[in-house]
């Protein structure tokens, strides 16, 4: 077994690539998508149902874990994978995007950010070494290093400022980590939708030199255009045999236009939220399941589907459960969700390993058009 968190490029077909994330606690097949357990559960599962669903790693949150319970009490009880009860890779974010988007009054200098805590009002300070000491308390895989995420849009000179305070932080942070093996640290890349901050930011890591590095700073708002204009040049900055991390994407369309521009993982809470709130994502797009349409309906949401809600459920029950507002309909439809996505990943390694991508993503977005089945 590994005692070093290694990374292993099998084929490529034009800039999508796959292989293979080595880590102490297994391997993470790549392209990967990882579900969010923001507070130490993805939402409305069981840790096996989530690797049932093809999972092979787990995003956790630092903001709100060093809230609640606290990274300190996580770590008397034998660290997040004992606490949570999931013994795969586990990679938390550096809790920088959470302050910026949740905390309540936040005041940001060159030593870290001081906020209050959006549960209760309490003061904390978070800075690089303080991320990089709750990452270790909580004893994660691959721990991201601390930085400002501006919301965009955001002047040029605002967005080169953060950019340059990352970089110093990313700094701060590598020196924090200091050596863990069986740990990997990741830089993450900043300079908005500027290709020339970009390239400064992506040469300042390098020079730090990460185990990984994330493309950070977009699905923050400004459009899935400009996100794939913007990873038209910014994963090629990062050095090629490097994992690559797009944080926070998103849709299917989002995540098979990442892996088209050579994004290596990603992660999001749509599939878990939306699955909470009746939307369903399938082949054939995005399925409503709270429209009067299903109420009588016999059929599976998607008949080629092996996830329990489409081999053991119609529509019509999963109509009915939704608007009953029962327990049930948030558990069946965040796993179909969930194993829809890893599908769509393990359809992706598969076709890059054939040198069919391109022709897979055809096929793939021309189902997608043809929207759902007639109703009965």
């Amino acid at each position: 077994m590994t005692n070093r968190i290694s990374f292993q490029l099998n084929a490529s077909d034009g800039k999508a690539r796959t292989g293979v994330i080595a880590t102490p606690r297994g391997e993470i097949r790549t392209p990967a998508f990882m579900p969010v357990g923001t507070a130490a559960t993805v939402k409305a599962m069981m840790p096996e149902s989530v690797r049932a669903t093809g999972a092979d790693i787990l995003l956790g949150n630092t903001y709100h874990l060093m809230l609640r319970p606290t990274a300190e009490r996580i770590d008397r009880l034998g660290g997040l994978h004992r606490f949570m009860n999931w013994d795969r890779p586990i990679l938390t974010d550096s809790g920088g995007f959470q302050v910026m988007s949740l905390a309540g009054l936040r005041k940001l200098t060159e030593k870290g950010v001081t906020f209050k805590s959006h549960i209760d009002g309490s003061k904390h300070e978070l800075t690089p070494e303080r991320s990089m000491e709750i990452q270790r308390l909580l004893g994660s895989d691959i721990v991201m290093c601390f930085d400002e995420c501006p919301a965009l849009p955001a002047d040029r000179d605002r967005i080169a400022e953060s950019m340059r305070l990352s970089m110093r932080w990313a700094q701060r942070s590598r020196e924090a980590f200091g050596d863990r093996p069986g740990h990997a640290l990741f830089g993450i890349q900043q300079g908005g939708l500027e290709q020339d901050l970009r390239q400064e930011s992506a040469e300042a890591l390098r020079e730090i030199g990460f185990d990984g590095y994330a493309v950070g700073g977009l699905a923050v708002g400004e459009g899935q255009e400009a996100m794939f204009s913007c990873l038209e040049y910014a994963p090629d900055m990062l050095p090629a045999d490097k994992p690559r991390y797009l944080m926070g994407v998103g849709k299917p369309d989002d995540i098979v236009g990442a892996v088209a521009r050579g994004i290596d993982m990603m992660d999001c809470v749509l599939p878990s939220r939306s699955g909470r709130t009746g939307q369903v994502f399938t082949r054939f797009g995005v399925v409503n399941i709270k429209n009067a349409r299903h109420a009588d309906d016999p059929r599976p949401l998607d008949e080629a589907c092996t996830c329990p809600a489409c081999s053991q459920y119609s529509r019509a029950y999963l109509h009915h459960v939704f608007r009953a507002n029962e327990m049930i309909s948030g558990m069946l439809l965040t796993w179909h969700n969930l194993h829809y996505f890893q599908e769509i990943m393990a359809d992706m390694r598969n076709a890059i390993a054939a040198g069919s991508f391109e022709a897979w993503q055809a096929g793939f977005h021309d189902q997608r058009v043809q929207g759902d089945i007639d109703p009965l």
